[in-house]
């Protein structure tokens, strides 16, 4: 089993001494934004978000909030989303998230096998969010920062029950969808079958 700060470990013996990860939650759901957050671990720190209910991420979320060394979170709209793709969209919101950092870090680890163009040593990590600390911590403040928005967006768009599904396409959604037809929130370029069936 590596260790749950080996990523992180080996940046700071190459010299890097601020060490970012970052993490992306939302690029599925057919509603809402998607969000990014990065988080710069304090040493030796340990976050771990495998299998976690939300009760739990949400009482992680303020913990990594007040004990990390710093954090930051970004999000591209869904207007965003159609105009420039979802892969685009992640990056952007990624480049917003570490642009929302109080201090510049000179590495970051970001999950997955692309990374966004950043001005700083950027190493991707497969399963990035079971392998490295810091990339656990930015997965839950990205997945909790969206999922209060969406929570946000079904008290102002009750009839979509946006509150059950977070806008993924879930059954009772696209049941909603129906009924109701298209809202101001919803992602025009993920809803193209279905408009045109």
């Amino acid at each position: 089993m590596m260790e749950w700060t080996a990523f992180e470990d080996q940046a700071r013996a190459e010299g890097y001494t601020c060490i970012c990860g970052i993490d992306e939650a939302g690029r599925g759901p057919l509603a809402g934004p998607v969000y990014a957050a990065a988080v710069v671990l304090r040493p030796g720190q340990v976050i771990d978000s495998k299998k976690l209910s939300e009760k739990k991420r949400e009482a992680l979320f303020d913990t990594i909030c007040s004990q990390c060394a710093a954090y930051g979170i970004g999000s591209a709209t869904e207007k965003e989303i159609d105009e420039i793709n979802i892969l685009n969209a992640t990056y952007l919101a990624m480049q917003r998230a570490v642009a929302a950092l109080p201090g510049q870090p000179d590495c970051a680890l970001v999950d997955g096998n692309r990374a966004p163009d950043l001005p700083l040593e950027v190493r991707t990590i497969i399963k990035g969010d079971a392998q490295s600390a810091s990339i656990a911590a930015a997965s839950i403040l990205a997945k909790v920062s969206r999922d209060r928005y969406m929570l946000q967006m079904a008290e102002k768009y009750p009839q979509y029950a946006f509150e059950k599904h977070k806008g993924y396409g879930t059954k009772l959604h696209y049941e909603r969808l129906e009924q109701y037809g298209i809202s101001p929130i919803h992602r025009l370029s993920f809803l193209k079958k279905w408009m045109n069936r």
